[in-house]
């Protein structure tokens, strides 16, 4: 049986985690809030209290965090992250978290040079398709290390895309979302100019669906914007939008290029943040287009 590490076991991590359990894996899960490891927990996963403590002798060891912060400290700190940890020469790191591409690279290169295996691994997909092993992964790696993961990344997906050297699955999951959170910003525009027309709103929703215009984005922040209550049931908070278009911004920076819909989007997701409701549903940007019309 393969000893798993999970490291962060929120909304997206828990289903993970619970997938590979059910693969019959050995886990051990930690998680920063304490309470979201208890459905593991009393499913058979070892509560651990530190990365560290998770991690000690781990064949594998799992991220899925929030942010750079989150990811440094699960990792790096000094007496409690992961890598203090007596870790196995060649133990493999899956890092499915959406980071920036530079802290991809950096914390990478720290893990190589310990001697373990690094792969680069975001995911795409809500909640309920983490329960259910239905996400997509984002893979940078190589091809022969990521054979040796596939056994561990399989329970988790219907499908892996490799898109080459490590560094490449953050940088494809960053323009992807930095192209979602342009989508969503026109979407909410859109339908604010059919509001002022005096368009039957559910009726533009239905016509959205049909359309060119129409994308799995489009047509579910569409919904989710015309029917309002974006404090409830939040899928995406607009605080996690920021983030990540933040970050693919900086990867367009770094890249050379000035991608001028993302700077608009951002700034927009950047009000709504200040303006105290972060952690809101991502489609509450409507209402920050909405006052400023």
């Amino acid at each position: 049986m393969t000893r798993i590490a999970f490291l962060g076991t929120g909304v997206m991590g828990v289903g993970m985690a619970r997938r590979l359990m059910a693969a019959g894996h050995n886990l051990s899960v930690f998680n920063r809030t304490v309470e979201k490891t208890r459905p593991l927990v009393e499913q058979g996963a070892c509560l651990a209290m530190t990365p560290r403590d998770a991690a000690e002798g781990a064949d594998v060891v799992f991220a899925m965090v929030g942010d750079d912060e989150a990811s440094e400290h699960v990792w790096m700190d000094a007496s409690d992250g992961a890598l203090a940890a007596d870790l196995k020469p060649g133990t493999i790191v899956v890092e499915c978290s959406t980071l920036s591409h530079d802290w991809v690279m950096r914390l990478s290169a720290v893990i190589q040079a310990a001697g373990h295996t690094y792969i680069d691994c975001p995911v795409t997909g809500y909640p309920h398709m983490a329960g259910k092993g239905e996400l997509t992964l984002f893979v940078g790696a190589e091809e022969a290390d990521l054979e040796r993961a596939r056994p561990f990344l399989g329970p988790l997906c219907t499908e892996i895309i490799h898109f080459g050297p490590i560094g490449n699955g953050t940088a494809y999951k960053l323009m992807v979302n930095l192209m979602g959170s342009v989508q969503i910003a026109g979407a909410a525009e859109g339908l604010l100019i059919a509001e002022k027309v005096g368009l039957n709103m559910n009726t533009v929703g239905y016509a959205l669906s049909k359309g060119a215009a129409a994308s799995p984005q489009v047509i579910q922040n569409s919904e989710r914007m015309i029917a309002g209550g974006h404090e409830n049931n939040v899928v995406f908070s607009g605080r996690w939008r920021l983030k990540d278009t933040s970050y693919g911004l900086r990867l367009a920076e770094k890249f050379g290029h000035e991608a001028q819909f993302g700077l608009v989007a951002g700034g927009i997701y950047r009000i709504l943040v200040d303006s105290g409701h972060g952690d809101e549903n991502e489609t509450k940007v409507i209402d920050v287009l909405r006052k400023g019309s």
